[in-house]
C-alpha cells in the first residue's frame, strides 16, 4: 500500500519514497524546555507519533528523533531567577514534557538529542561553514551564516524577500554582510551559560543544532540527510529555512526529502477557558481530562489543518470514544483473536492518505455499530469477539487509543474518596452473599444505585463504574 503525504515546499502530496527500501527517517523539531508544554506541543506530537505508528504498520523499520533546545536566551532569562543549574532546569522541564506526552500516549522518540551535548557536532558544521566562507566572524565574537552564499535560499517556505518587512524580522546588526544574515554562534556574556569551543567561548544559535543533530545522528545519502523533517506551521520560516541553507552549504545536500508541519491550536469559547483555568498549558487540561480523550480529540482533525479547542467538539469526541469503550467493556475478559483484515486494511489505507485520521475514526464508528449489532445478533460467538478485540488492539497500535481498561475507563470523575467508599460496599456486599444475606446484598446494590454507580458481577470479581 503506498503512502501519500503533504510536503509543504512543494505544497502537493506525494507518494512517499524513501531514501532506503524499507525504512524511514524522521526529524521532529522538539520544545525548548524553559516551561511546561501546552497544547501547541501537544498537537504537533500527536501528529508525528501518528506519522511514526503508520509507516511502522505499513511495514517500514522507523528511526524517529526529537531534540530538545537546552540552550537558548528564554531559559538563560529563566535561570537568572532559579537557584537551579542549566541542567537541573532543562532537566526538570524534559522530564516535565515526557510526562506529560506519556499521559498522551505519544510513543517515546527513538533518539532524543540535547542541544548542549552536540557541541562538538555544532562546532564542527560552523567550522565547514567558516572555512568556506559560508560564515564569518564579527567584532564581538558572533559567528553569522552569510545567506548570500546559499542560491536556494528562501525555497523551503518562499517566504524570504528583500522587502523590509521580511528583513525587520531578522535581527539587525551592522557590521552583518546582509540583513538576512543569522546567527550560528553567540559569543558568550556569562560563563556559566557558555561553551569553551573552537570557534570561540559562546553558546549555539537556535538553528544550527537541529542541522548539526541530524547530520550527527542520521547518514542519509548523496542527495539528502533524512526522508521527513517535521514541525509546526510556525517554524517553516526562519526555522527550516535557515536549517535548509546550514546544511546545503555545509554538505552539499539537501536536509530532508519531504518536509511535513502540523496546524496551530487556539482555545474558543469562555466556557473551555474558565474550565483550563484560562491555560494553554498541557498539564492543566490533563487535569480536567483523560489523556485518553485529548489524544482522541486533537487527532480528530487533519493534522495539517488549524485546530480550534472548544467545550462542544470535546464532548461530542467523549461520547465517541465512550462508544469504543463500552463495546469492549461487553467483551470484558474475553481472549483477543485475529484483526479482521478488511478492517485492518480500511484504516490503514485512511491514514496512509496524509495521515487522514477523522476518515479512520469514522471507519471505527462503523465497526462499532456494525460489531454491536453482530453481537446482538450471536452473543455467544466467541470467535466473533475475539476478532473485535483484535480490532480494537489494533486501532491502539495504529492512533493510540482503546488501550485503556474499559471499566475504569467509565470510573473517571469520581473521587479517591468516593471510590474508597464504593470499594468497602461492594466488600460488605460480598460478604452478606457468601453468609446467604441477599437482602443485605441487595440493599448495598440500591445504595450503590443511589450513587449513579452500576456494579456487574464477573468471573474475576465485582466490578463497577459511574452511571
Amino acid at each position: 500500500m503506498s503512502f501519500y503525504l503533504y510536503d509543504s515546499v512543494k505544497k502537493d502530496k506525494l507518494k512517499f519514497e524513501s531514501i532506503k527500501d524499507n525504512e524511514a527517517t524522521i526529524y521532529v523539531c522538539g520544545p525548548t524546555v524553559y516551561d511546561d508544554a501546552h497544547l501547541g506541543h501537544a498537537r504537533s506530537a500527536l501528529s508525528f507519533d501518528m506519522l511514526k505508528r503508520t509507516l511502522k504498520a505499513l511495514g517500514y523499520k522507523v528511526t524517529l528523533a526529537k531534540n530538545f533546545t537546552d540552550i537558548d536566551d528564554k531559559i538563560i532569562n529563566k535561570l537568572a531567577n532559579s537557584d537551579k543549574t542549566l541542567e537541573e532546569l532543562t532537566q526538570f522541564y524534559i522530564d516535565r514534557y515526557l510526562e506529560d506526552m506519556s499521559a498522551l500516549g505519544v510513543e517515546r522518540a527513538d533518539v532524543e538529542p540535547k542541544a548542549t551535548e552536540s557541541i562538538d557536532a555544532i562546532e564542527s558544521m560552523i567550522n565547514r561553514l567558516l572555512m568556506s566562507d559560508c560564515a564569518y566572524k564579527i567584532d564581538n565574537g558572533d559567528i553569522y551564516f552569510d545567506t548570500s552564499k546559499d542560491s536556494k535560499y528562501g525555497s523551503i517556505s518562499h517566504m524570504v524577500t528583500d522587502d523590509e518587512q521580511n528583513i525587520s524580522r531578522i535581527e539587525a546588526n551592522s557590521q552583518k554582510r546582509n540583513p538576512k544574515d543569522f546567527a550560528l554562534w553567540k559569543a558568550c556574556e556569562q560563563k556559566d551559560v557558555c561553551f569553551n569551543s573552537k570557534v570561540g567561548m559562546g553558546r549555539p544559535g537556535w538553528h544550527i543544532e537541529c542541522s548539526a543533530m541530524i547530520e550527527k545522528i542520521f547518514e542519509g545519502d548523496e542527495n539528502y540527510c533524512i526522508d521527513i523533517h517535521c514541525g509546526g506551521a510556525d517554524l517553516l520560516f526562519p526555522h527550516h529555512e535557515n536549517e535548509a541553507a546550514q546544511t546545503r552549504c555545509a554538505l552539499n545536500k539537501e536536509i530532508a526529502k519531504y518536509w511535513v508541519h502540523n496546524g496551530f491550536v487556539q482555545i474558543d469559547g469562555e466556557k473551555m477557558s474558565k474550565s483550563l483555568g484560562n491555560s494553554f498549558f498541557l498539564k492543566d487540561a490533563l487535569k480536567v481530562y483523560d489523556g485518553e480523550l485529548l489524544r482522541y480529540y486533537l487527532i480528530s482533525v487533519n493534522y495539517r489543518n488549524d485546530f480550534n479547542f472548544n467545550e462542544v467538539d470535546l464532548q461530542n469526541s467523549k461520547k465517541r470514544l465512550d462508544k469504543l469503550y463500552r463495546l469492549k467493556k461487553r467483551l470484558y475478559g474475553g481472549k483477543v483473536g485475529q484483526v479482521n483484515k478488511e478492517f485492518k486494511n480500511a484504516l490503514i489505507e485512511a491514514m496512509s492518505d496524509d495521515l487522514n485520521s477523522s476518515k479512520a475514526m469514522a471507519i471505527i464508528d462503523e465497526m462499532v455499530t456494525s460489531a454491536n449489532e453482530s453481537l446482538d445478533k450471536e452473543p455467544k460467538n466467541k470467535a466473533l469477539k475475539q476478532e473485535i478485540l483484535a480490532n480494537i488492539e489494533f486501532i491502539n497500535e495504529l492512533l493510540g487509543i482503546g488501550a485503556k481498561d474499559a471499566i475504569e475507563w467509565f470510573q473517571q470523575g469520581v473521587s479517591s474518596e468516593d471510590k474508597l467508599k464504593i470499594e468497602e460496599l461492594i466488600e460488605q456486599r460480598a460478604q452478606a452473599k457468601k453468609e446467604k444475606d441477599f437482602a443485605k446484598a441487595d440493599s448495598i446494590r440500591d445504595e450503590l444505585k443511589a450513587m449513579n454507580i452500576a456494579i456487574m458481577d464477573l468471573a474475576n470479581g465485582t466490578k463497577w463504574e459511574k452511571l
